[in-house]
């Protein structure tokens, strides 16, 4: 799964990034971005002709929910389900979205202690996570970020990782429509390749704490030699 997060980038810098015009402030930097919190995302707009930037709560909230709450159980959506879910699908027809990160914590239990781990790109670009989205009660985005069973080294870490879309996939992730198995393709063996998994310290556990102290490189690697 991916319950916790870090996206840092500015709305100027995404809009680059991405070719898509900023629609809403977008929140504050944060290494330590948990569920219902307020995110970026990338998504198209009829009324803006093409892609915005926009902000969503992080967590899903069905049509049928009484209130926002549900969304802190639906942050994610795994990709081998998405299109027959009552609570994703229509959403993974009409109203896909691209989630900027700089990089997804998990952690790995040796016994009683946790150790917490950072993927990231080993070059700092910005990762595009598979989302999607809804406007619950026509006043609250939400949204969803899709996962799929974690490849190469990063099984030792997980069973799971979020679906991560290559630069040349957005367009047609963006479109909707399109066939489900070619669109939840997960990543090519180089991009995996490409990511670094980090060692850091335990201060990330703590939803208070943010900061870019937390995804500095400490010197446990229990998983040393085993990834990649």
């Amino acid at each position: 799964m991916c319950g916790r997060y870090a996206t840092t980038k500015s709305e100027a810098d995404l809009g680059e990034l991405f070719d898509a015009v900023a629609v809403s402030e977008t929140p504050a930097a944060s290494w330590n971005v948990a569920p219902t919190d307020p995110v970026p995302l990338i998504r198209m707009s009829e009324r803006h002709d093409g892609r915005v930037v926009d902000t969503a709560r992080w967590g899903l909230v069905p049509p049928w929910a009484e209130d926002l709450r549900a969304g802190a159980r639906m942050i994610n959506a795994r990709s081998e389900t998405v299109a027959q879910s009552p609570a994703f699908a229509a959403s993974f027809q009409r109203r896909r979205c691209l989630v900027p990160a700089d990089g997804w914590y998990e952690w790995v239990r040796t016994g009683r202690q946790r150790q917490a781990y950072y993927m990231t790109p080993h070059d700092s670009s910005v990762l595009a996570f598979a989302g999607i989205w809804t406007m619950w009660r026509g006043e609250t985005l939400t949204c969803s970020v899709l996962t799929t069973a974690a490849l190469g080294g990063l099984k030792a870490v997980h069973d799971r990782m979020p679906l991560i879309l290559p630069a040349e996939r957005w367009p047609a992730w963006l479109a909707g429509g399109g066939e489900a198995e070619e669109l939840l393709r997960p990543l090519s063996e180089p991009d995996l390749a490409a990511i670094e998994v980090r060692p850091v310290g335990p201060e990330v556990g703590n939803v208070r704490n943010n900061g870019p102290a937390l995804v500095a490189a400490t010197g446990a690697d229990e998983l040393e030699g085993t990834l990649f």
